[in-house]
C-alpha cells in the first residue's frame, strides 16, 4: 500500500526542476522559479508525475495497482492537468509558467503522455465509478462518467453502495429509505445503466478495518469485534438547522462558508441556511463554485431576498483573459499582444480567474449574507491555496508601505467575525474522519471553523429495523466523537423522508425552533 503525499510530491517535482536549471542559475533566479512552483498546480502536477511514475514501475511489479481516488472534482482536474499542459507546451518552449521554466514541464511531457495512454487502454485500466442510491450522488456519477470518457478513460463500471432493503414493510421509516433509494436508482441514466454495475447492500456497520471490509464481501457475515448492540441510553438532543440560522442571523452580514467532502449533502445544507436567513429579513447571496452547481435543482424557485449564482471556471477564466489584454495590449505590439494571449492560455489562468471571482463575492459579506456553496474538499482547497498565495504577495508588495491598510481575502477568511466556515458530514467513520482531517488543514492556515453539521442522522427517526438500529451505535460513536473532540458547536440534520428540495422543503428546514427542530442523540 502507498499512498501519494501531495507536499511530498510537489517538494520532489520542485528540486527536479531546480536541479534541470544547472550550476549557471543565480540565487534570484532560483528564487524565482521556487516561488513559481509554490502554487496549487504544481501540487497537482506533481502528484500526477508520482502516479505516473507508479503506472510505469509498478507494472512491471504487481499484477493488479488499485488507485483510490481524490473526490471527483480533484480527480477530473489532476487528470485533465496534463494534457491541458501537452497542448500548452506544443512548440513553446519559451518562457516560464506557474509550474517554473517550460522546458521543466516539457521533460515530463512523455511520461505523462505514456500515464494517459495507459488510462485510456481498456485492456489495462478499468474506471470504477462508485455512487450512493441517491439522486444527487447519481448524478454526480454521470457527469463523472460523461468528463472521464472525454478525457479518453471509456472503460467504466458503476458500485452503488449502500444499497438498503426494509426488513419490515410496516416499519415507516425504513421503508422510506428504501423506496427514496429504488427511485433515485430507477431514474439513473441510461449512461450509467448501461454499465457493467455491482450493488453492495448496507450493511449494519462501518466498513473501517480488515475486519470490517472482509465483512463487507460476505453476505450475511458481521465481523466478531464490530457485533454491538443497539444502546437504549439517550443524550441530550441536538439542535437543528433551525437554530443554526438563528447563530449566524445574530452577526448582521459576513461569509458562511459550507465545506466537506462530496456527497455529504453540502448543497442542501447552503441553500437551507440562505433561506433561513432571509426568512430572518436578511438580504443574501447564495453561489457556488462546484462544479456540478446543484443550486437551481435544490432550491427549485426563486426567492425574494436571495440572489443566487454561480462561479463557472469556464466563464471566468475568459473574463480574466479579456480583463488582461484589454488593459495591457494598448502598451504592445501585434507580436507581444500574441504572446501574452498564449500565456493566458496556460491551465493555471483558470485557477488565477477562479481566485479572482471568489475574492468577489467573498468582499460582498461587507454588508449582506453571502452563502458559498463550495466544491468537494479537493477543489476547495485548491482555492484555499490560491487565497494563501495571493495573501503572501500582496503583504510582500506592501511591506513597509501600508500593508497594515491591506485587506487580502485571506485576511477576511482568518477573521472570525467576519466568516463562518460550516463543515458537513454524515454520521459515519470515514466521513467524520474527512472532514477532520479538513479542519486541520483550515486551521494550519489559521482559518478556525464555526460549526459542524451531522447531517441524515436517524437517530431521531424513530425505526425499529433490525438493521438501521445497529447502525445507531456507530452513529452515537461519531456523535460522541465530534461533541467531545472536534466540533465547537454541533448541529444536526434527521434523516429525512421527503428529499429537502425546492422552497417549500427548505424551509421547513429552517422554521422557528420547536421540539421538531431537534435530533435525538
Amino acid at each position: 500500500m502507498l499512498s501519494i503525499d501531495p507536499d511530498k510530491a510537489a517538494e520532489s517535482y520542485r528540486q527536479r526542476v531546480l536541479a534541470q536549471m544547472g550550476a549557471s542559475a543565480s540565487a534570484d533566479e532560483l528564487s524565482t522559479v521556487r516561488e513559481q512552483l509554490s502554487g496549487a498546480c504544481t501540487t497537482e502536477i506533481a502528484s500526477f508525475d508520482e502516479f505516473s511514475s507508479l503506472l510505469a514501475d509498478g507494472a512491471q511489479t504487481w499484477d493488479h495497482i488499485i488507485f483510490d481516488t481524490a473526490p471527483t472534482g480533484h480527480t477530473l482536474r489532476l487528470l485533465s492537468l496534463p494534457k491541458a499542459w501537452t497542448g500548452f507546451l506544443d512548440g513553446n518552449d519559451r518562457g516560464a509558467s506557474c509550474l517554473g521554466p517550460h522546458s521543466g514541464l516539457k521533460m515530463q511531457e512523455v511520461r505523462f503522455k505514456a500515464a494517459l495512454d495507459a488510462l485510456g487502454d481498456p485492456a489495462k485500466t478499468t474506471v470504477v465509478l462508485v455512487t450512493r442510491p441517491d439522486r444527487g450522488a447519481i448524478a454526480e456519477a454521470a457527469r463523472t462518467s460523461v468528463e472521464l470518457r472525454e478525457l479518453g478513460l471509456g472503460n467504466q463500471r458503476l458500485a452503488v453502495n449502500g444499497v438498503f432493503h426494509a426488513s419490515d414493510r410496516s416499519d415507516a421509516v425504513a421503508c422510506a429509505i428504501e423506496d427514496l433509494g429504488q427511485h433515485a436508482l430507477e431514474a439513473m441514466p441510461a449512461l450509467l445503466r448501461e454499465l457493467p454495475q455491482d450493488r453492495v447492500p448496507l450493511r449494519p456497520f462501518d466498513t473501517v478495518g480488515l475486519p470490517a471490509l472482509r465483512a463487507l464481501l460476505a453476505p450475511g457475515a458481521v465481523p466478531v469485534a464490530l457485533q454491538a448492540t443497539t444502546q437504549d441510553a439517550q443524550s441530550d438532543p441536538l439542535p437543528g438547522l433551525a437554530a443554526l440560522a438563528d447563530d449566524l442571523a445574530a452577526a448582521g452580514h459576513g461569509l458562511i462558508m459550507v465545506m466537506g467532502k462530496g456527497g455529504v449533502g453540502k448543497t442542501t445544507i447552503a441553500a437551507a441556511l440562505a433561506v433561513g436567513l432571509v426568512q430572518r429579513g436578511k438580504t443574501v447571496h447564495l453561489s457556488t463554485t462546484d462544479p456540478a452547481a446543484h443550486l437551481a435543482g435544490t432550491l427549485e424557485g426563486d426567492l425574494p431576498g436571495l440572489k443566487v449564482s454561480r462561479i463557472d471556471p469556464k466563464v471566468e477564466t475568459q473574463r480574466y483573459i479579456d480583463k488582461i489584454m484589454a488593459a495591457k495590449s494598448p502598451q504592445l505590439d501585434a507580436q507581444e499582444q500574441a504572446l501574452l494571449l498564449e500565456d493566458l492560455q496556460s491551465p493555471c489562468t483558470e485557477e488565477v480567474a477562479v481566485f479572482h471571482a471568489f475574492s468577489r463575492i467573498v468582499s460582498e459579506g461587507r454588508s449582506a449574507f453571502v452563502v458559498l456553496d463550495t466544491a468537494p474538499t479537493g477543489h476547495s482547497m485548491l482555492l484555499m491555496d490560491a487565497t494563501g498565495a495571493y495573501h503572501r504577495q500582496m503583504t510582500r508588495e506592501f511591506e513597509g508601505h501600508g500593508a497594515a491598510r491591506v485587506v487580502t481575502p485571506l485576511m477576511r477568511l482568518q477573521d472570525a467575525a467576519y466568516t463562518k466556515i460550516i463543515l458537513v458530514t454524515l454520521p459515519e467513520v470515514t466521513p467524520v474522519s474527512q472532514a477532520s482531517a479538513l479542519q486541520d488543514d483550515l486551521r494550519r492556515a489559521r482559518i478556525e471553523p464555526y460549526a459542524w453539521v451531522l447531517n441524515k442522522s436517524v437517530l431521531a427517526a424513530g425505526t425499529h429495523d433490525p438493521l438501521l438500529q445497529a447502525r445507531l451505535v456507530g452513529e452515537r460513536r461519531q456523535i460522541e466523537r465530534l461533541s467531545a473532540d472536534l466540533a465547537q458547536r454541533l448541529y444536526a440534520l434527521p434523516w429525512l423522508a421527503v428529499p429537502p428540495i425546492g422552497l417549500g422543503e427548505l424551509s421547513k428546514l429552517v422554521r422557528t425552533p420547536s421540539a421538531a427542530d431537534c435530533v435525538a442523540a
